[in-house]
């Protein structure tokens, strides 16, 4: 087993930029996955008039200053994506690609990005539909694959299917248009909103609004999937996890903050659970055996 951190964190909104200033202002080892833009709903936003002190300023404004805050207490981003967290009894593991973080306590904060699954998608994951292509990829080595993208940073891992895969339709979601440096000859690029996956004993379909493709899997690329997934057992109440009032879940160690526990969807709720779940983590480990 991997040395074991005392919190990870997943999530660099409001809310995970709070709890992981407060754990490591109470000298808490800790882990915040996420992206260096921090949020990308709170970058968009125009002007923010409900959060004290920041009245008038830019999404972007407020993402900066909380990186400002981060790097002034060298806490780190860990830009890897957590596909899965998997509690373990007294820790919870968490799988980023072939990576694997031990930690004692997780909070998530991922906010409700993850977006409504296809047709098909919940009930053939891990049957042909994947959300990792660095875990599952090499299971269809020389087959023809798929990639759902949400953002131009899964063009990565596309690159890395098309090493192995016979064939990647690749169906950017994204307005950019997609750039390849590597495997570019075994990419096609497919302009066209999925609709629905479907499969048989021989193949699998991806269903286009223009058409479909016949694959052996479908990546979906989501910079984040829905808690129920992510989380094996979490508590939910409808798409928000549940959570008391110290923002514990139903699983021992497990807390979280944020959009993702419901409304209201505001940047001064977020910051508070953030902060609240850090203070409950750190409480919790203080009672660790």
């Amino acid at each position: 087993m991997s040395e074991q951190i005392d919190i990870a964190i997943i999530g660099t909104g409001p809310a995970g930029v709070s709890a992981a200033v407060t754990a490591a202002a109470r000298n808490k080892s800790i882990m915040l996955f996420g992206t260096e833009e921090m949020s990308a709903k709170a970058a968009k936003a125009h002007s923010i008039n409900n959060y004290p002190g920041f009245y008038g300023k830019s999404g972007a404004d407020l993402c900066g200053a909380f990186k400002a805050h981060l790097d002034s207490m060298g806490i780190q981003i860990n830009e890897e994506h957590i596909s899965n967290v998997y509690s373990m009894g007294k820790y919870f593991s968490l799988i980023a690609g072939q990576k694997q973080y031990d930690a004692k306590t997780v909070i998530i904060a991922t906010g409700v990005n993850f977006g409504k699954p296809y047709p098909g998608e919940e009930e053939y994951l891990g049957k042909g539909v994947s959300y990792c292509a660095t875990c599952d990829g090499m299971l269809y080595r020389g087959a023809p694959t798929a990639v759902i993208a949400e953002t131009p940073a899964e063009e990565k891992e596309t690159a890395f299917l098309a090493g192995i895969c016979s064939k990647v339709y690749y169906v950017p979601l994204y307005k950019e248009v997609p750039e390849f440096s590597e495997n570019k000859d075994k990419i096609e690029i497919i302009n066209s909103r999925p609709l629905k996956i479907t499969c048989t004993q021989q193949e699998e379909r991806l269903v286009l609004e223009n058409g479909f493709v016949d694959i052996s899997c479908v990546f979906i690329l989501r910079d984040a999937v829905s808690p129920a997934v992510l989380l094996p057992g979490i508590k939910m109440n409808g798409t928000s996890i549940e959570v008391d009032r110290a923002m514990r879940t139903n699983i021992a160690g497990c807390f979280a903050a944020g959009d993702i526990t419901g409304a209201p969807y505001q940047y001064a709720k977020a910051v508070g659970e953030g902060n609240v779940a850090a203070l409950s983590a750190v409480d919790y480990l203080s009672h660790l055996q």
